[in-house]
């Protein structure tokens, strides 16, 4: 029998080349299987490892301080790689089945107030940081469409409309979807595009609509460290991640009266529960609402 190490690489392979999941999902599970190889060994005989050697591991990763939601990442890689083990006969039973997800403390998504967002996009017009007119469009963009940050990396030319007023993503599980640019989003894409275009060597193709200096793809953590320098202490202070503009754009939706659904089919979500999220932006506005027009409300 091989030995823990070889199994997850084994799995590793199968998920990428056999089932079609993500570079990242991958680099996810990879992470997250090479504690389980450095908890047991990366000799270890799987058959060996119980379901109570499992409950230890978890144990182990909590007094390490690991949150609850990366304790959870790591139990769904490990059910998915001993349900993969099992269904190969390496193992005559799962220890994982049994195995709970840790209950997680209600987080409300961080994200921005109209007034937030407007003032984070116009950082790249007063502050000479990077490149003005690639990181206006690219912000715009994040707020315009409610992309994950891999999606934006990988946004194409080709899958623009010819009016840049949408484009298709490709999102989780290789599905695609149809995103919006707004009128903001539009113009400062145009205005991009120019200097985009000279940046790149004729005898070049770059299909990828953002880009960086070198006229190379932009890279996910090259998108982050923009948003970052924007948001950080030479932009707004107030530091966010690409991700809370993808929540800016939904509570935004939402507390403006679009269908839950509607936002969801934006969004990507497999499930409406995802969704349900940023409905806590109406009850927010509900309360200030009330706060400011009830006689006893306390702010006037």
């Amino acid at each position: 029998m091989a030995g823990l190490l070889k199994l997850t690489e084994e799995f590793l392979t199968y998920m990428y080349g056999v089932k079609g999941v993500s570079v990242n999902t991958v680099t996810s599970y990879r992470h997250d299987l090479k504690l389980l190889c450095d908890y047991f060994g990366q000799d270890a005989d799987i058959n060996a490892i119980t379901t109570l050697n499992l409950q230890t591991c978890i144990a182990s990763l909590s007094s390490q301080k690991y949150e609850a939601s990366s304790i959870n990442r790591f139990l769904a890689a490990v059910r998915k790689f001993f349900a993969y083990c099992y269904r190969l006969e390496y193992i005559t039973a799962n220890p994982a089945l049994s195995i709970k997800t840790l209950k997680l403390p209600k987080k409300v998504p961080r994200f921005l107030f109209p007034a937030e967002t407007d003032e984070l996009c116009s950082q790249p017009e007063k502050k000479p940081l990077l490149w003005e007119k690639r990181d206006k469009a690219l912000l715009e963009c994040f707020y315009s469409t409610g992309c994950r940050v891999g999606e934006m990396a990988t946004l194409k030319l080709k899958d623009i409309a010819p009016d840049y007023k949408s484009a298709v993503v490709l999102g989780k599980g290789s599905k695609e979807r149809r995103v919006f640019f707004e009128k903001d989003a539009v113009k400062a894409v145009l205005e991009y595009l120019p200097e985009r275009n000279k940046r790149i060597p004729a005898e070049r193709k770059v299909e990828e609509l953002f880009i960086n200096q070198a006229g190379k793809p932009l890279t996910i953590r090259g998108i982050r460290y923009i948003v970052s320098r924007y948001s950080g202490v030479e932009g707004t202070n107030h530091h966010i991640s690409p991700h809370a503009l993808r929540h800016t754009f939904a509570t935004a939706m939402l507390s403006n009266g679009a269908d839950i659904r509607v936002v969801q089919e934006m969004l990507g979500h497999e499930s409406i529960s995802t969704t349900q999220r940023y409905t806590h932006v109406t009850t927010a506005q509900l309360i200030k609402t009330y706060n400011q027009a009830h006689p006893h409300g306390g702010t006037k």
